[in-house]
């Protein structure tokens, strides 16, 4: 967290948090009140000051005030970079700890070092060839949308010398199994 963040932490304690404001897209890109944030140090700024609380809600150190964050999907978003490594919408490397979930949808959420991470839809394209159904044949996406087994473990991903076993779980559920919540509110 920034110093200056903490220095106005510690002079206005009591500044009530914000809701509604803030949203992290799909793409692992900041919103505010809808509209894209193009400000590059400011988007960095926030990147900088993005926590979660004790609930898993995550949020915006702006200041002495928390912004809380409206997730599209998860906390993190997930990219491949030109070296083949797993990045956040941060720039941060990530390891994988070996859970995995994919949504009614084809979102693929993997957890991470940093927490719960979405697969953007570009990074989905890289991790393609890894992908491996039960019996160790690779998968489509096509074949993944056409299986009507949503019980079952439907797939793995090879991804850094690891084997993640990849379970179907409804969008609605994912928050709760990753131990985040998606969209903040009051208490």
């Amino acid at each position: 967290m920034d110093a200056r963040v903490l220095q106005a932490m510690r002079r206005w304690p009591n500044v009530p948090a914000a809701y509604g404001w803030l949203r992290l897209d799909e793409a692992g890109r900041w919103r505010l009140e809808g509209q894209l944030i193009g400000n590059r140090r400011l988007a960095e700024f926030i990147g900088r000051n993005y926590l979660a609380d004790e609930h898993g809600a995550w949020y915006f150190q702006n200041g002495p005030q928390r912004v809380f964050v409206e997730l599209d999907h998860a906390p993190w978003v997930l990219h491949v970079d030109t070296q083949g490594q797993l990045r956040d919408h941060l720039g941060e490397t990530v390891t994988l700890d070996g859970t995995g979930n994919l949504d009614e949808e084809g979102n693929l959420v993997l957890g991470t070092s940093r927490g719960a991470g979405l697969v953007s839809g570009t990074a989905l394209l890289e991790l393609a060839d890894r992908l491996r159904g039960p019996d160790g044949t690779p998968l489509s996406f096509e074949s993944l949308a056409a299986s009507d087994d949503r019980t079952q473990p439907i797939l793995s991903l090879d991804w850094a010398g690891q084997h993640i076993l990849v379970e179907r779980l409804p969008k609605a559920r994912v928050p709760a199994r990753f131990g985040y919540v998606r969209i903040p509110a009051p208490a």
